[in-house]
């Protein structure tokens, strides 16, 4: 015997001439054109992992059905990790085959291997739930990995998006400049959309989580299969409720092409908003070199291909979900073999938003935005317009007033070709009365930003504030293990809000926290992150931030059964590394609990070293003429 060990390097043994699994009805040979027509291995070929992993699983189901010893079921299992280990190294194998699926391919190289126990393996089985098997699994599996793309996507939008969270940018409805927006706020504009993206193809993911194997060819299997082990064996949520729909149903290929071509038309739009601000016409910004070509016969040309692509590419995808929706239209029970047509547009919508989902970082990350020029253009055009109409409001005069003032002093400015603040006050003023030496203040570009501090809102401190909280809904829920079960740290959702308010109300009864009705912590639930049991809220908490360089955690409580479990200082941790996500360097509490924040990394100032405005909700306290808060700040090193 030679030295080199055999076993490590599986050999493709020379397998029999391929024939149908269902020969034996007939006398003649398929006609070589339906045999073209029919075959699907050239396309089918990609469930193969999926195909012998679901193998390897019955092949264990009907040893534990007693079809099987347990000899001929290991031999049976080797053979078919063979078989996968051979087509790693040599992806040649199948895709020169001439088999008519993917199914026949593996049966004919099992038997190849093992001789006539490979054509047990089949025994209760049909191609029917074994395609729908290995659908399901490889859909499962190609949506994890794009999860991970949008994710990836997202975290450039936010990189950028921190980047240029002070960029003033001209906002546009109707492709006309209509009002000013901080870049950062556009950049969060997408990702909101990815995220819900992400929601989807989880959601998809999810209801794809049914075992069809051991549903046969419609009336189910006649074995003794378990079919909640089965489907546990390959990390399905359990099996399917019903043998006819298993076999017939692609809903979860609908549901996932609808989440592949909803998310493609976030990125087409993404695309051709940058295809139009990297114009020469607009000049907001320049794309990196490495996603863009030039012109063979126009030397001056820089032509934005990968965008262009990304947008051109939707119409593909959208076309591959009205194909199986149409496909489907019309399918009676159970199995009919235009079923066939629910994979090649998969196949192929999953590569083409794979590419897309890659591409998109690579124009971000090197993406220049034209900071001048965007904000030229963000103070042209008259968007302040809305500003001088906001501005009349408060000196009392009805909005539709307003709005038709600020229309005449617009066509004013455009006759004399003048900005709006271009005009004199004293022209404003013979237009409306009303309208004062102050109006010059209200037209301008910061405090337009500075007034939309809402939710949601393109101001400065807001935007701050959908960075660090997309920043949290992208990382997701963290666990961590107690004494008494699991915790889990996560953004809070409506639902919550009763569960915080219980906390909040609790400690406000005792003069711990200042009282806030369940109206005001669902207007600021983004500032909250809360502590989980189950479904229940054990601990919440808020980070405020004041400015760039402060913030303050406060709500800060537990139900009083959770004190001493180590959920409070998990907690101010999770607020910590909030805060140093957003990169703020420091953060206080006003506490009468100094030893606790001691030990979380606190240390006493005087609260004379904070703004005054920390102070602006002391008049709410019910112990502000008597006040023995302690102050103490945490350095976060960045």
């Amino acid at each position: 015997m030679s030295g080199t060990d055999s076993a490590t390097t599986p050999v493709a043994p020379t397998p029999a001439k391929p024939t149908t699994l269902y020969s034996g009805r007939f006398a003649q040979a398929a006609d070589p054109l339906f045999r073209e027509f029919n075959d699907s291995l050239p396309f089918d070929c990609l469930l193969v992992r999926e195909d012998i992993e679901g193998s390897v699983a019955w092949a264990e189901a009907i040893r534990d059905a007693g079809v099987l010893s347990h000899e001929e079921c290991g031999r049976v299992c080797a053979a078919l990790r063979e078989i996968l280990l051979v087509l790693e190294s040599t992806p040649t194998l199948i895709s020169d085959a001439d088999d008519e699926d993917v199914h026949s391919w593996v049966e004919r190289e099992l038997v190849a291997r093992v001789g006539d126990l490979g054509k047990k393996l089949h025994t209760g089985r049909s191609r029917n739930d074994q395609v729908a098997t290995d659908l399901r699994l490889w859909v499962r599996r190609e949506l994890g990995v794009r999860l991970e793309e949008i994710e990836a996507t997202i975290s450039s939008l936010l990189a950028l998006a921190d980047r240029e969270r002070d960029t003033v940018f001209p906002g546009y409805t109707h492709l006309q400049r209509a009002q000013p927006v901080l870049f950062g706020h556009w950049c969060l504009a997408y990702a909101e959309k990815l995220l819900r993206d992400r929601d989807r193809m989880e959601d998809a993911a999810r209801r794809a989580g049914q075992c069809p194997l051991g549903s046969g060819a419609l009336a189910g299997t006649a074995y003794p299969i378990d079919r909640v082990a089965l489907a546990e064996r390959l990390g399905f949520d359990g099996p399917t409720a019903n043998s006819l729909d298993a076999v017939s149903d692609r809903d979860f290929v609908v549901e996932t092409l609808a989440a592949i071509a909803l998310c493609a038309v976030h990125l087409s739009r993404f695309a051709e908003d940058l295809i139009f601000y990297s114009s020469a016409e607009a000049s907001f910004v320049e794309l990196p070199d490495g996603v863009t070509s030039g012109s063979s016969l126009m030397p001056q040309k820089k032509n934005p291909d990968a965008l262009e692509l990304i947008r051109g590419k939707t119409g593909r995808q959208v076309g591959h979900l009205v194909s199986i929706l149409v496909a489907l239209k019309g399918l009676p029970l159970a199995y009919n073999k235009d079923l066939q047509e629910d994979k090649e547009g998969l196949f192929d919508a999953m590569r083409q938003l794979s590419m897309c989902l890659r591409m998109v970082p690579r124009v971000l990350d090197g993406l220049t935005v034209n900071r001048e020029i965007s904000k030229a253009a963000a103070e042209g055009g008259y968007s302040n317009a809305t500003e001088l109409a906001d501005y009349l409001v408060s000196k009392g005069i009805p909005f539709r007033d307003a709005h038709h003032t600020t229309g005449r002093l617009v066509r004013t400015a455009l006759a004399e070709h003048k900005p709006l603040e271009g005009l004199a006050v004293e022209q404003m003023a013979s237009v409306e009365p009303k309208i004062g030496d102050d109006v010059y203040v209200a037209l301008t570009v910061e405090k337009a930003l500075s007034k939309r501090n809402v939710p949601g809102g393109t101001a400065p401190a807001r935007v701050v504030e959908g960075i660090a909280g997309t920043r949290r809904a992208l990382a997701g829920r963290r666990t961590f293990e107690l004494s008494d079960g699991e915790v889990e740290l996560r953004v809070p959702s409506v639902a919550d809000v009763p569960g915080i308010y219980s906390i909040v109300e609790h400690w406000a009864r005792l003069g711990e926290h200042l009282p806030r009705s369940q109206e005001e912590i669902l207007e600021c639930l983004h500032e909250f992150g809360v502590a989980c049991k189950g479904t229940r809220v054990v601990g919440c908490g808020s980070l405020l931030i004041y400015t760039p360089e402060l913030a303050e955690i406060r709500s800060l409580g537990l139900l009083p059964e959770a004190h001493g479990s180590g959920i409070g200082k998990k907690l101010v941790r999770y607020f910590l590394d909030w805060a140093a996500e957003l990169r703020i360097p420091r953060v206080f509490v006003l506490t009468r609990a100094p030893s606790f924040f001691s030990k979380c990394g606190f240390k006493q100032v005087s609260v004379n070293s904070l703004p005054d405005k920390v102070l602006k909700d002391c008049a709410k306290c019910p112990r502000n003429t008597c006040c023995d808060e302690i102050a103490m700040v945490h350095d976060i090193p960045l």
